[in-house]
C-alpha cells in the first residue's frame, strides 16, 4: 500500500433484529431536544415511527420533526430544516431513513450554528469548505441501504435552480455518532429502490477499486465485498424477505463507503459525477443513474487500466483466463479476460433489474448540455475525461 493516511471512524454501529433496543441507551448521552428527520412517511406505515416515538417519549425527550425529505434533497428543503432546528434549539438529530435523509441531516447539522449571513450552499457545496462551527450530533436508524451515509461524512444536495447536484464529504465531526442497523427495517422498501441501492453499493466499491496499480490490501477487501453483494443480490431479488441476503447487503453497504477501503487509493468517482449530473436534471433515482452509465464508462476506460479490469474479471466474476480453440487450450489475452468480466457484470445488472440506458430515466439529447455543465471532471481514474469524452459516454448510454 502506498501513500500516507490516517484512519478514524467514530460511528458506533448497533446491528441486528434487536438493535433498536440500543436507542434508549444512546439517548442518555444527549440533551432533551431531539429533531426527528424522515422522508415521505413510509416509517409511519411500517410501524418504525411509532416505535421510535415511544422510545423518545420514554426518555422524556422534546420531539421536533423535519418530515418530507425527498430522494434527492433540495437546497430549499435544507433551508427549511435549518430554521426548524434553530427554533428547536436542537441537541440531537435522529435521522430515520436511507441515504437521502441522512445526507440531508448532515447538511442541516453543519449549518445550524453558521452565522445566518453565510449561505451553506456556497460555503459547503460550492467552495467545499470544512465545517468550522460545532455541528449538532446525529444518530441514524437505517431503513434503506446503499449510500453508506450511516458511517461517513457524505452529504449530497440538489440546487434545482442551477441544476447542480453536489456531494460534499465532511470530516469525521459530521459522521453519525451512532447507527441502528436492523435489516428487517429494509424489507418494506419497493423492489426498484432496493435494486437501485444495491447498485449504488457496487458503484461505490468500483469507484475506489478502479484506481492505482499497486498491491493494495484494500483491493482484496473490495473483491470480497463485491462477491458477497453479487451473491446476496441474486437471492434478494427472488426473495426480498430473505434475512441473510438483506443483512449481508446492509453490512456490505456500510463497509463499502465508511472510509476503510479507500485507504491508500486515489479513487475514481467519475461515474458518480455523471450520475449526479443526470439526477440534477431528471430527479431520477441515484442508483439507476449510475447503472445507466456504468457499462459505457467502464468500456471506455478499460484499455487504460487493463490489468485491474483483468483482475476484476478473474477475482470477482470467476472468469477463466484459459479457453479452447479447435479443442486446444489457449491463454486468453488480457483484453479478452477484461471484456468478459464487463459482459458478466452487464448480465448481472440486467438479471437484478437495473436501468441500463439513460433514456429510460428521461434523458434526451436536448439535455446533454445541462448534464455536461453539471458534470465535474476528476483526475483519480485510469482515464481522466474531457467534456467531449463524457458526451461520447452519454451517447453510448442512450
Amino acid at each position: 500500500m502506498r501513500g500516507n493516511f490516517t484512519y478514524y471512524n467514530p460511528t458506533k454501529l448497533h446491528f441486528g433484529k434487536d438493535s433498536l433496543n440500543e436507542l434508549e441507551n444512546e439517548l442518555k448521552n444527549y440533551g432533551n431536544n431531539v429533531v426527528l428527520v424522515y422522508g415521505g412517511g413510509s416509517i409511519k406505515k411500517n410501524g418504525i415511527y411509532d416505535s421510535i416515538i415511544e422510545i423518545l417519549n420514554k426518555a422524556n425527550k422534546n420531539i421536533f420533526e423535519i418530515s418530507g425529505v425527498m430522494s434527492n434533497p433540495t437546497l430549499d428543503k435544507l433551508y427549511e430544516g435549518i430554521k426548524i432546528a434553530r427554533d428547536a434549539k436542537v441537541d440531537l438529530f435522529l435521522a430515520v431513513g436511507g441515504g437521502s435523509v441522512i445526507d440531508y441531516t448532515k447538511g442541516v447539522s453543519a449549518s445550524v450554528n453558521l452565522d445566518p449571513s453565510i449561505d451553506p450552499w456556497e460555503e459547503y457545496y460550492l467552495k467545499m469548505n470544512d465545517c468550522k462551527v460545532k455541528p449538532i450530533p446525529i444518530g441514524t436508524v437505517l431503513t434503506m441501504v446503499g449510500t453508506g451515509s450511516e458511517m461517513n461524512g457524505g452529504s449530497v444536495i440538489t440546487n434545482t435552480k442551477s441544476n447542480l447536484k453536489i456531494g460534499k464529504v465532511f470530516d469525521s465531526s459530521l459522521f453519525p455518532k451512532f447507527t441502528i442497523l436492523n435489516p428487517e427495517f429494509t424489507f418494506s422498501i419497493p423492489r426498484y429502490q432496493m435494486v437501485a441501492g444495491i447498485f449504488d453499493i457496487m458503484s461505490h466499491i468500483m469507484e475506489q477499486y478502479f484506481s492505482d496499480e499497486d498491491d493494495n490490501t484494500s483491493d482484496y477487501i473490495m473483491e470480497g465485498l463485491m462477491r458477497s453483494l453479487i451473491n446476496s443480490s441474486k437471492i434478494a431479488v427472488k426473495n426480498p424477505l430473505d434475512y441473510d441476503a438483506r443483512s449481508n447487503i446492509m453490512w456490505t453497504a456500510t463497509w463499502a463507503l465508511n472510509t476503510l477501503v479507500n485507504r491508500g487509493k486515489t479513487e475514481d468517482w467519475e461515474v458518480h459525477m455523471i450520475g449526479q449530473a443526470i439526477g440534477a436534471v431528471t430527479n431520477a433515482t441515484h442508483g439507476m443513474t449510475l447503472s445507466a452509465v456504468s457499462i459505457p464508462y467502464y468500456c471506455y476506460v478499460m484499455p487504460y487500466g487493463i490489468q485491474k479490469f483483468k483482475r476484476f474479471a478473474i477475482n470477482v466474476w470467476n472468469v477463466n483466463p484459459f479457453g479452447k480453440k479447435d479443442d486446444l487450450p489457449y491463454a486468453k489475452t488480457d483484453k479478452e479476460i477484461a471484456q468478459e468480466g464487463i459482459i458478466l457484470m452487464s448480465e448481472w445488472m440486467k438479471e437484478i433489474g437495473l436501468v441500463m440506458h439513460i433514456a429510460e430515466l428521461g434523458v434526451t439529447e436536448e439535455l446533454f448540455d445541462k448534464i455536461l455543465d453539471g458534470t465535474f471532471l476528476l483526475q483519480g481514474g485510469y482515464k481522466p475525461l474531457t467534456r467531449d469524452e463524457v458526451l461520447k459516454i452519454l451517447k453510448a448510454s442512450m
